[in-house]
C-alpha cells in the first residue's frame, strides 16, 4: 500500500512539474513575443477643470499616471515631484510631449476644484483626475490598485492605504512598464524617452 502511495505522489509531483514548467514557459514565450501584461484600459474621469478626460484623450503622447489622494502625507507628493523630475530632466519641451496624470482614490474628498490646487505644485501640465466612487473603483481595478479607507488617528481626518506605483504607457496608451516611488527620476526619464 505504501509504495502505491508513493507512486501516487510521483506522478501527482510529476504532473504538477510539468504544470509548472509549462507556465513557465509560456511566461517567456509572451516575455520573447513582447506581450505585456493586461494593465490599464479604457476610462472616463472628470479633470481639475470640470472637463472630461478619457483614456482615448490621453492617446498621442507618452503618459505617466499616479494613483493617490490630496491629502497623502508622504508618498503621494514624493511620486508626483519623481514625475515631474524625470520630465525636467528631458528639456524644457519635454513637459508639452509627455501626459502627466495623477488619478485620485479618494474621490469622496478630492474634488476638481481641490485637485486643481493640488496638482498646479507640481507643474502647470499635471492632469487631476476624479469621477464617481464607481468610476475609481473601476480604473483602479483595470491597473492593479490596491486602495483602502483607514481611520485617522486621534480622531483625525481619515486616510487612504494604497500601492505607490508610476505607470508608463505609451503614445498609443498600452502600459510599458512601472516604477515605484523609490526609483531614481534618471531611470524614468530614460523610459520616457525612448518613446519620445
Amino acid at each position: 500500500m505504501f509504495g502505491s502511495m508513493s507512486r501516487t505522489m510521483k506522478a501527482l509531483l510529476a504532473v504538477w512539474i510539468a504544470a509548472l514548467v509549462a507556465a513557465a514557459g509560456w511566461i517567456g514565450w509572451d516575455a520573447f513575443h513582447g506581450d505585456r501584461p493586461a494593465i490599464g484600459g479604457p476610462f472616463a474621469l472628470t479633470d481639475q477643470d470640470g472637463r472630461t478626460v478619457t483614456s482615448d484623450s490621453l492617446k498621442g503622447k507618452p503618459t505617466l499616471i499616479y494613483f493617490g489622494f490630496t491629502y497623502c502625507p508622504d508618498v503621494c507628493p514624493t511620486s508626483l515631484l519623481l514625475m515631474e523630475t524625470a520630465i525636467e530632466t528631458l528639456g524644457p519641451d519635454a513637459a508639452k510631449k509627455v501626459n502627466l496624470v495623477f488619478i485620485t482614490i479618494d474621490p469622496e474628498r478630492d474634488t476638481p476644484k481641490l485637485l486643481k490646487g493640488y496638482v498646479e505644485n507640481f507643474g502647470p501640465t499635471f492632469i487631476g483626475l476624479t469621477g464617481t466612487p464607481q468610476q475609481i473603483a473601476d480604473v483602479a481595478r483595470a491597473y492593479r490598485v490596491y486602495y483602502q479607507k483607514v481611520p485617522g488617528k486621534d480622531g483625525g481626518p481619515y486616510l487612504m492605504d494604497h500601492s505607490s506605483i508610476v505607470y508608463l504607457l505609451d503614445r498609443n496608451g498600452r502600459f510599458v512598464t512601472h516604477f515605484t516611488h523609490e526609483a531614481k527620476a534618471e531611470a524614468i526619464a530614460a523610459s520616457v524617452g525612448r518613446l519620445l
